[in-house]
């Protein structure tokens, strides 16, 4: 995978504020699960699997031969797949023997994760795995402004891989997000309202376009994107995922599916803690309040751990002090650990799922302060401890949320994903 680099954006103010959208149909709502369709299930082997010949995709699809053969035309045809004819069997005999895999080099997908500071565009191949990723500034300004330009900068990134061809773009992001229709109800943090996300990338990427939550989007990273490594995540039962940076969210996957609440996922912004930090609420104690990257910048500055004189502090300077021996900066990041294990203690309790992820930077930049994550958890937690880790996406967490998202529809059913993102590319 090729490292993120910084770019500039393209300014807002250069961009003209997009007309209505033209196709609505190019909105799509992302399908956060693990589907039982034939044509589903031949791709996931593939995926996971290949190159793999169609006895062992029958084994482990517990389909027939016959209607895997049947699926596996299906998809050579829509160019989901290819055949393998140089890893055939020396003696075998006849198409069926040929393996196939997944079509890993003709196609992409465009991934955007818009966060409150940064924003992070990635081009994802049908493996899921990252082909390369950018950062940029979120834009400020009109939120269809901004969009716009996120959208724009998105497609001068794609346009890299000239010799593939784009089939999605997906944007996760914070906020109560409404997946049928790609709207931005509502995203306190950067104050957008309404905003139609899904209908404004669609239009500037001529792209079938998905938007949702982006702790949801995380959560299905999980259960979508690890499965390549067998054993990575469990399958089955429920998941819990607790995600902290910027913001903090939380998403449940059960039994295969994550949980899409028709309200919008919910929050824990201001689950109470014991820090005595005043939230924007007025109380006392809120989580994203305590544990956020602002709010602690804010503290070390406040303790004069790193200096603002030169310029507008970052995290990165925070982590970077700590790890060259501040005794102050790590404190203050071992306090941000162990609100955070307590919290995540709290949720599991309520909740009782059978396995909890952690995700997110204030969670993955800083190892140091994880072992005080474990035992705030420990101590806190009334439950027998069961299957708690960190993600194995780690500081990439983002970018994967928004590969998951661009990657889901086709995912869950393939063939019509296909069809539909031909119609658009032909101009239907």
């Amino acid at each position: 995978m090729s490292v993120s680099t910084l770019v500039a954006p393209i300014s807002p103010q250069l961009v003209a504020a997009p007309t209505a959208p033209t196709n609505r149909i190019r909105v799509v709502a992302p399908d956060f699960r693990v589907s039982d369709s034939s044509a589903a299930s031949v791709l996931r082997a593939a995926v996971q699997h290949g190159p793999i010949a169609r006895d062992a995709a029958a084994r482990i699809t517990g389909a027939s031969i016959a209607t895997v053969n049947r699926q596996v035309a299906a998809l050579l045809q829509c160019g989901l797949l290819r055949e393998r004819a140089d890893l055939t069997e020396p003696g075998a005999i006849g198409r069926p023997r040929v393996p196939f895999e997944v079509d890993h080099e003709a196609f992409l997908t465009v991934g955007i994760h818009i966060g409150a500071v940064v924003t992070s565009v990635v081009a994802s191949d049908l493996r899921g795995r990252i082909l390369g990723g950018v950062e940029i500034p979120t834009p400020r300004g009109p939120a269809d402004r901004a969009v716009a330009a996120i959208a724009y900068s998105a497609r001068k990134f794609a346009a890299r891989w000239h010799r593939r061809r784009p089939l999605w773009v997906g944007v996760a992001l914070g906020g109560r997000v409404d997946p049928e229709t790609g709207v931005v109800v509502q995203h306190d943090r950067l104050g957008w309202h309404n905003v139609p996300v899904g209908a404004i990338v669609a239009d500037v990427l001529a792209l079938p376009a998905s938007v949702a939550a982006h702790v949801e989007a995380m959560a299905a990273s999980e259960l979508l994107l690890a499965q390549r490594n067998p054993g990575d995540t469990p399958r089955g039962g429920t998941s819990l995922f607790v995600y902290a940076r910027e913001t903090a969210g939380v998403a449940i996957a059960l039994d295969d599916r994550v949980h899409t609440p028709a309200n919008g996922p919910g929050s824990i912004a201001h689950l109470p803690t014991t820090s005595d930090v005043i939230c924007e609420c007025g109380q006392r104690g809120c989580l994203e309040a305590a544990v956020s990257d602002r709010a602690v910048l804010a503290r070390a500055v406040e303790l004069g751990l790193i200096d603002a004189s030169v310029g507008t502090p970052a995290m990165s300077e925070l982590y970077r002090v700590a790890r060259e021996g501040s005794l102050g900066a790590h404190e203050l990041l071992v306090d941000r650990a162990r609100i955070l294990g307590r919290a995540v203690a709290t949720l599991r309790d309520v909740l009782n799922p059978d396995r909890v992820i952690l995700g997110g930077q204030a969670f993955t930049e800083y190892p140091a302060a994880i072992p005080h994550v474990a035992e705030a958890f420990a101590r806190t937690s009334a439950l027998t401890r069961k299957d708690i880790r960190i993600t194995g996406f780690g500081n990439r967490v983002q970018e994967f949320a928004g590969a998951v998202t661009s990657l889901s529809a086709i995912y869950a059913d393939p063939i019509p994903a296909m069809r539909r993102t031909s119609a658009i590319r032909v101009g239907a």
